[in-house]
């Protein structure tokens, strides 16, 4: 493979993996921290393109970003409300939310499943144009993103480390232990599922200005992306601070595009990426308990023979 063919492919990779992981800290607040599985992530990714993608089009390029996230946080304060207040499973509260986001996206987009923004400006073709005489021209669309995963990243590292913060981890750690020490659960779950669906809004609003098209099923699958690209990152950040986790996050999603990139360029069938996605997730959740289970089993065997010689 030429040089040239495999700095694109690095290009690629890294621009969707930077949009990527910000779904991907949205579960690293919600799962990691908060210890909720969100399963509303797919309906809330497409929640953002959608409503960054109808913004855009009547000419607020720059108000698409707030107006998405927004509507990510009505997603979350939704699902945290069935959760907390409506005794309703969280596995379950994700499922009927991200069912009924279709229909609220659809609505959203004039019943349409797709919209173009060929002719639209967005935050990347302002950035084209500010860029445009600087050697950074070429990779405008990086630099978006890279502000905004380092905002993102900053945010979580400094939000984390507060009161509320912290009573946010307490309550993923054990809700009972914060509920006797005068801290509302439902609060911190509250405020923890806006804070992370408005950022996976964001991701999904910048992948739809980033492609020039908003898709109804743009963010099918995206929670099997974003916990494979989470776990992938675990494995070289998963016991270290918050902000190298957080890191190991953003770190993670980029892998798994490289990933699927290489899948790509050895022709596999573009259905097949899915099986791919399972794969990752099923390698990296079992990995360790793998691992773990024949360390026992040397102990095991080594036990025995020492008791044979014996």
């Amino acid at each position: 493979m030429e040089l040239s063919k495999i700095l694109d492919l690095g290009q690629t990779a890294l621009e969707l993996g930077l949009v990527n992981s910000l779904t991907v800290l949205a579960l690293f607040l919600s799962y990691s921290m908060l210890n909720v599985c969100d399963l509303s992530t797919d309906g809330c990714f497409t929640l953002g393109a959608v409503v960054g993608a109808v913004v855009a089009i009547s000419g607020h390029p720059l108000l698409s970003i707030p107006a998405a996230m927004l509507a990510g946080s009505v997603s979350g304060f939704v699902t945290a409300t069935l959760q907390t207040r409506m005794g309703v499973q969280s596995l379950l509260a994700g499922i009927v939310v991200n069912s009924a986001l279709y229909s609220v996206n659809m609505a959203i987009s004039g019943n349409k499943a797709q919209l173009a923004m060929n002719k639209t400006e967005t935050v990347f073709t302002m950035a084209k144009r500010l860029l445009a005489d600087t050697p950074l021209s070429g990779a405008y669309r990086l630099v978006v993103e890279l502000i905004a995963v380092c905002l993102i990243v900053l945010f979580l590292s400094a939000f984390l480390k507060t009161k509320l913060g912290l009573s946010i981890r307490a309550t993923g750690s054990n809700a009972d232990m914060v509920r006797s020490s005068s801290i509302n659960p439902v609060f911190t779950t509250t405020v923890g599922l806006c804070i992370s669906n408005s950022f996976t809004a964001l991701s999904g609003c910048l992948m739809a200005q980033q492609g020039k098209s908003y898709d109804i099923n743009l963010g099918s699958g995206m929670v099997t992306v974003a916990l494979a690209s989470l776990l992938i990152g675990g494995v070289f950040f998963g016991r270290s601070g918050v902000t190298l986790r957080a890191v190991g996050a953003v770190v993670g999603a980029f892998l798994f595009r490289v990933i699927y990139a290489v899948a790509l360029r050895f022709k596999m069938p573009g259905f097949m990426l899915k099986a791919v996605s399972a794969v990752i997730v099923v390698i990296a959740i079992s990995g360790p308990y793998l691992r773990e289970q024949g360390k026992l089993l040397l102990r095991r065997r080594r036990g025995g023979r020492e008791a044979g010689a014996c």
